[in-house]
This record gives C-alpha cells, sequence and structure tokens, in this order.
C-alpha cells in the first residue's frame, strides 16, 4: 500500500469536481492541475500532463518527492510539479493546492487586476487581497520563482497574469472552498469594474478585524 493513497483518491476526486464545474476552463481538456502533499511532507500527490480529467484514473496520479524526484506513476507529472512544491516548501501550513483556468478569475488575469478587500468572508478564508503574480512561461522555473515571491503575504488565493488561478488549503476541502469563493470574488469585482461606478471596500478597522480572528483559526 503506497503512503500517497488517500491523498492519491483526494486528488483525483478533486480533479473530477473541478473539471465538471468548467473550474479548469473547459470540461473535455487537461488544464490546470491539482496536488496534495502526504503526511510528514515527503512526498506529493499531483495531476498527471496530458489527460483528460474525465478519462483520469488514481493509477494515473503521481507521486514526486520534495525534490521533484517521481517516486509513483507511469505517467509524467504536470509541467507545474516545480511551483506546487515550491508552494509546499515556503507554506507549511499548505497541504493541498489547486491551479485553474476559472473564467473570472481569468478575465482579472488578462486584466492584471488584483482584488482588494470587499467582503468579509473573503478576508476571513482567503486573505486582504488576492495578488497578481507575474507573467512567466506555464512549467518555468521562473513561474515558480514568481509565486514563490508571493507567497509570504500569508493568502490562500493568487491571480496569475495571462495565465490563471491558484487556491491554496489545510486540506483539499478548503482548497477547493478557497477556489469557488475566488471565482465570486472575482465575478462580483469584474461586473463592479464594467458599471464605471466608484468601488465600495471594507474599511480599514474592519479589514483588522477579520485579520485578527483569522490567525486566531487554527
Amino acid at each position: 500500500m503506497s503512503p500517497t493513497d488517500h491523498q492519491k483518491e483526494k486528488v483525483l476526486q478533486a480533479a473530477r469536481w473541478l473539471s465538471e464545474q468548467g473550474y479548469f476552463g473547459g470540461k473535455l481538456g487537461s488544464g490546470g492541475n491539482v496536488s496534495m502533499a502526504a503526511a510528514g511532507r515527503q512526498a506529493v500527490a499531483i495531476t498527471p500532463s496530458g489527460i483528460a480529467y474525465p478519462d483520469m484514473t488514481v493509477e494515473d496520479i503521481c507521486t514526486l518527492d520534495m525534490r521533484q524526484k517521481q517516486l509513483e506513476g507511469s505517467r509524467s507529472p504536470s509541467m507545474e510539479a516545480g511551483m506546487h512544491i515550491g508552494i509546499y516548501r515556503q507554506r507549511p501550513e499548505i497541504s493541498a493546492v489547486v491551479h485553474t483556468h476559472q473564467l473570472f478569475a481569468s478575465v482579472l488575469a488578462i486584466l492584471s487586476e488584483p482584488i482588494p478587500a470587499l467582503f468579509d468572508e473573503i478576508i476571513a478564508e482567503i486573505g486582504p487581497c488576492v495578488e497578481i503574480i507575474p507573467y512567466a512561461v506555464s512549467g518555468s522555473r521562473q513561474l515558480a520563482r514568481n509565486v514563490a515571491g508571493k507567497l509570504d503575504n500569508g493568502c490562500c488565493c493568487y491571480i496569475i497574469q495571462n495565465h490563471g488561478a491558484l487556491s491554496l488549503g489545510k486540506d483539499m476541502a478548503t482548497a477547493l472552498k478557497n477556489t469557488e469563493l475566488l471565482e465570486k470574488v472575482s465575478q462580483a469585482y469584474y461586473y463592479a469594474l464594467c458599471s464605471g461606478r466608484e468601488i465600495s471596500r471594507l474599511p480599514e478597522d474592519a479589514v483588522q478585524h477579520w485579520l485578527a480572528l483569522r490567525k486566531k483559526t487554527p
């Protein structure tokens, strides 16, 4: 029995659900990627490259060590594996990473528009600002470095310029919830921007209130 069997199942279930909901930009393709760190953080289960999610099985899920050496699986791991492993190295509280091409976050990605503090629930769950990660070619070391350069803010969602989105979580359920919340706020913010009217942001004391509560949440 593999030490990452549980993580592989969770990764497959999450990837299929995200695909069915259209979070990868299409229901038949293989864009985006999902991973989950094993207990002890000695290995990472991650989706393979180039396989449509409806056709994917648990045997297709790859296992890598923290140096990106493949331990299990005959498929090639996602080209973004280095980015995922970099996140786990830098953010020890994170155990699941979801990279999507979801619609409204992608709109903000091509506008290069970060999302400010707009709703209580977004600050409490995601953080005070969804920042823009500068563009780099997909799967490149530069993209992994660009992601690493934004992680110190402690937030759980990011928009990758001209590319897509990242959602992080202490477990897979949280990462998926954050993916949904990101799409909700991205859609609301885009429509608000289209109105041409002034954007109403939360007052600073409310921001600090929710950030303080967020720090206390285990």
